[in-house]
This record gives C-alpha cells, sequence and structure tokens, in this order.
C-alpha cells in the first residue's frame, strides 16, 4: 500500500525554544546557498531574512510526497509540477494566528510582520489551492488532507 512521505524543510533560522530538533533540517546560510547553487532544492524563498527550502524529494516509487511549504514555495512547486496537488491549510482566524505565534514564541515584531502580511498570502493561497482546509481542528485537518490524498490517489489526477 503506498506511504505518504512528508518532507523535510531546510532552514537558516536558528531553533525555537521547544521545538523538536528535526522540525527543520537547522544549516548555516553558506551550507544552504551551497546546496540550493547545487539544484538541490525544489522550491526555495527567503521569509523575513531567514532562508527555507524543500531538498530534492526522493520519495519510494509508488509513494505520495507531502511537501509542508509557505504559498511561495508552493507556487514554484505549482511551475515544476502543473499536476501537482496544492492542500490551503489555513487558520480559522486572524486571531487565532495570532494565538498560535504567540503560542509557538515568536516574538512581537516577527508576529506584527507575519500578520501583517498573512491576508494577502491567504490570498495568494486561495487562488493557487486546490482545496482549502480550515485548520480549526487538527484530528479534522489531518482527516481531509488524508481524504483528499486517498481521492488522488485512486483518480490519479488533479481537480480540473
Amino acid at each position: 500500500m503506498p506511504q505518504l512521505w512528508l518532507s523535510r524543510s531546510w532552514t537558516t533560522r536558528p531553533p525555537r525554544v521547544g521545538e523538536a530538533a528535526d522540525a527543520y533540517k537547522f544549516v548555516d546560510r553558506d551550507t544552504f546557498l551551497a546546496h540550493a547553487d547545487s539544484g538541490g532544492f525544489v522550491e526555495s524563498a527567503e521569509v523575513f531574512g531567514h532562508l527555507y527550502g524543500t531538498p530534492i524529494p526522493d520519495p519510494p516509487v509508488g509513494n505520495d510526497l507531502l511537501l509542508e511549504i509557505d504559498v511561495q514555495g508552493a507556487n514554484q512547486v505549482r511551475t515544476l509540477h502543473p499536476d501537482a496537488v496544492v492542500i490551503l491549510i489555513d487558520v480559522p482566524s486572524r486571531a487565532a494566528q495570532e494565538e498560535r505565534l504567540r503560542a509557538r514564541g515568536d516574538d512581537e515584531a516577527l508576529i506584527a510582520r507575519r500578520l501583517a502580511r498573512a491576508d494577502a498570502e491567504a490570498e495568494a493561497g486561495r487562488a493557487l489551492a486546490d482545496y482549502v482546509i480550515v485548520n480549526e481542528d487538527l484530528d479534522r485537518a489531518i482527516e481531509e488532507s488524508a481524504a483528499i490524498v486517498e481521492m488522488h490517489r485512486s483518480v490519479g489526477s488533479p481537480p480540473s
């Protein structure tokens, strides 16, 4: 049975307090840029002064790949792979987004910058996405995402 493989992005930002060591591959800027120069990323972007990128994936044949990326990355992937299925996972409200940013330990200046860009990013994401899931309940959002993947496994093509 096919499995779902989750990509592990690289970043130049430092780990947050309490963040799992395997949440990202944390690297310095020179290491990141050398990997990018060698064509090692399927997508990459600079976000608030830090570099983020998804290494070229290599899941076993017959398995699905899930990229956990932002709108900039999704645009890059869609350009390279027009048949990619894009699912936007959105927050239920800006208040919920602000609460989540605070809970993960972001400083006030970064929270303000992220919230200032949130509406435009959500609008761009909705225009790009084949599906939108509002992450009000994590278990439900996971179930909805899994159902979309399963549907595309059986159909074998993205929506029109």
